[in-house]
């Protein structure tokens, strides 16, 4: 099974889904704005003018409501080298992130960076995607790998093919292949 179907994948991509969905809702409803709505696609254009006012998830929710005028997909999901989501996608960067309780710092940037990649996996690398995908859903329940282990595991992923990257869906998987 390939990782992008495997349910501890789409758990964990549906639940970043849903927050961002929840964030932009949340966000239009307190600007009184319906979501859906033409009036909140222009708000979303808002959001686009400055990033850096917003939490990356309501950055995320803005780029969802809009095409990207060079390819017509979802702002910032299309091919790499596509002018506007090559844009777009860097705007995303620029939003806040806050930690949420109880969860060591840095998980939340964790979140944001891997959730961006897991989103748009078609824009990065087998090996840079494989590496923000596995770990999603522990980032999701709070953890965060420390620098050693992070490297370890970018180490373990340089080793292996494009085919085994994309049957690995945690990181134990990645561990049981070191040698």
């Amino acid at each position: 099974m390939r990782r992008v179907d495997h349910p501890r994948f789409t758990a964990a991509l549906r639940q970043v889904e849903d927050s961002i969905a929840a964030a932009w809702d949340s966000f239009c409803v307190d600007a009184g704005v319906d979501p859906g709505t033409a009036e909140a696609r222009e708000l979303a254009e808002v959001v686009l003018q400055d990033t850096s006012e917003f939490d990356w998830r309501v950055v995320d929710g803005a780029l969802n409501q809009l095409t990207c005028p060079d390819c017509g997909s979802t702002l910032g999901t299309g091919a790499s080298g596509c002018p506007g989501c090559d844009k777009a996608n860097g705007f995303r960067f620029a939003a806040r992130e806050t930690d949420r309780p109880g969860v060591p710092p840095g998980n939340e940037h964790a979140i944001r960076v891997s959730s961006a990649v897991a989103r748009t996996r078609d824009r990065y690398t087998p090996r840079a995607r494989t590496g923000y995908e596995l770990l999603l859903p522990d980032l999701l329940a709070g953890t965060l790998p420390t620098t050693p282990e992070a490297q370890r595991f970018k180490h373990l992923i340089n080793q292996l093919s494009d085919h085994d990257l994309e049957h690995l869906v945690d990181p134990a998987d990645l561990q049981s292949k070191e040698h």
